[in-house]
């Protein structure tokens, strides 16, 4: 018996200006990891590829791990990338298989298709018409109809931050395995609501998410193979962006038709809490320097969520950090102004040299109508590192991520961390690494939305968000929506 698995991930935002070629698949190699290489990554991770890979060995299968491609969220996926992981994948699909395990996140948006992950299940379906086939996705997918009908099993993550990766890949894996041993007949319903969730309101920890979520768990212990509540991803100008479930039972569709209409109406019936509205920026940080002087240790957390690279936030907006420095803010640490070439003029420089240079807005952002603003920022280089660590956890766990050459710039007042290559916060040891130790700090600025919580939140005493500047805005009103299915809730009255 033979099981092909493979990984394809991308969160594409239609209106990030960051390119996504196929060096952005490889974790800063010059291409995704194949074969043993692959297996040898993954494997014992907390990723759902490990789950995969396990469930595929205990049924005493070969396995084909045909490519790892997983890149940090960007703009749209360039053809030949696309083309690149695809085409590995058929490749191992036409050697001939008896099942096929995938990896995907399920809001990739190519240069030519709105639906990336349903014309690559579109293609290995021309090659393998009967083949099972079990499919892990991220929360955040805009669930097109070819991703259902081309997949025998689907199951997505039900935590946001996703620290259910390895989790969901048994839950999508393990019904193809019995398939196999002919002990199951999966039936699959699924079906979308016209809403925009706001993505910071779908934090699995709050209402109402936390709640659909919950159904979904429920739901698979009264005997649904997997229940998934895809909350989307809003930042993509495609037809079917937004909120949609799919169910699977065991040979009974419906069943699965019912659950799904379920938690459907359950979600439209929240959808004005799924709203996020947020506050002036010098009101944020006015009121981050009350809670900092309340009692209580740890830092409060300064979330410039408007440019959270894994979002598709070019990660080099300065407005957060610059409205720190003009408030005069102390003791804190900001993680992290993505800027290649700042980093190689600071770590040439060397630790303990002092330089005035420009700092981030080397990137335009026309999806938004905002030009770059970099900022002149004086201060002493007191460490450089390659950028390389392994993750803690709990999400994405023993998983190697590559911020390239990094270098933290002291101000005085504020630590900027200074990165190469676009990784958000949400592991400690993306802050050890560099150094910085955040408990003992009294601010931490981090570019990121929801998937902090999940390493960094135990050290912060307050929480503020803080409206900066970038193409993660949660003001939908900044967003020129073309293609997006109207009407759709909130950005029409519904």
């Amino acid at each position: 018996m033979k099981i092909v698995v493979a990984q394809m991930k991308h969160e594409t935002n239609t209106f990030s200006p960051v390119p996504t070629r196929l060096e952005r698949f490889a974790g800063g190699r010059t291409q995704p990891l194949e074969g043993r290489a692959a297996v040898e990554a993954l494997s014992g991770t907390g990723s759902a590829s490990a789950a995969l890979l396990e469930v595929a060995l205990k049924a005493g299968a070969e396995v084909d791990f045909a490519i790892a491609a997983n890149a940090p969220p960007s703009g749209p996926v360039e053809n030949d990338a696309f083309d690149h992981i695809t085409g590995r994948i058929c490749d191992a699909v036409r050697k001939g298989c008896d099942a096929i395990l995938l990896d995907l996140h399920g809001a990739m948006v190519t240069r030519r298709y709105d639906d990336g992950e349903g014309e690559l299940l579109r293609r290995i379906r021309a090659l393998a018409p009967e083949v099972p086939i079990g499919v892990a996705l991220d929360m955040h997918t805009n669930l097109f109809p070819a991703m259902v009908e081309q997949s025998t099993v689907i199951a997505g993550y039900q935590t946001y931050p996703h620290v259910d990766m390895y989790e969901t890949g048994l839950r999508a894996a393990r019904p193809v395995a019995a398939m196999l041993k002919q002990r199951g007949h999966p039936a699959m319903a699924w079906g979308n609501r016209p809403m925009l969730p706001h993505v910071m309101r779908q934090g699995s920890d709050d209402s109402p998410n936390r709640e659909l979520q919950a159904r979904c768990k429920a739901i698979e212990q009264q005997g649904a193979l997997s229940a998934t509540v895809f909350v989307g991803f809003p930042h993509a100008d495609i037809p079917n962006a937004g909120l949609s479930a799919v169910v699977v039972t065991d040979n009974d569709p419906a069943l699965a038709r019912r659950w799904c209409d379920e938690l459907l109406d359950l979600a439209w019936a929240q959808r004005e809490a799924f709203v996020y509205r947020a506050e002036p920026l010098a009101a944020s940080l006015a009121r981050a320097e009350q809670l900092a002087a309340q009692p209580g240790t740890g830092p409060v957390a300064l979330l410039d969520h408007y440019d959270n690279c894994a979002s598709g936030g070019t990660m080099d907006t300065m407005a957060v950090l610059g409205g720190i420095l003009d408030a005069g803010l102390s003791d804190v640490a900001a993680f992290a102004i993505y800027d290649p070439e700042a980093a190689k003029r600071l770590a040439a420089a060397g630790t303990g040299a002092n330089l005035t240079l420009p700092l981030g807005g080397n990137l335009e952002m026309p999806g938004i109508h905002r030009r770059g603003e970099p900022r002149v920022v004086s201060g002493r280089v007191t460490r450089i590192v390659d950028g390389i660590y392994r993750n803690e956890g709990p999400m994405a766990r023993g998983e190697e991520v590559n911020m390239g050459s990094s270098v933290v710039f002291d101000t005085g007042k504020v630590e900027i961390a200074v990165i190469s290559r676009h990784v958000e916060p949400h592991d400690i040891v993306s802050l050890r690494s560099l150094g910085i130790a955040p408990e003992n700090k009294r601010f931490l600025m981090l570019k990121s939305r929801v998937h902090w919580r999940a390493g960094l939140r135990r050290y912060a005493k307050a929480i503020v968000e803080c409206a900066g500047v970038g193409v993660c805005t949660s003001d939908y009103g900044t967003l020129d929506f073309k293609r997006v299915r109207r009407p759709i809730y909130p950005l029409d009255a519904m």
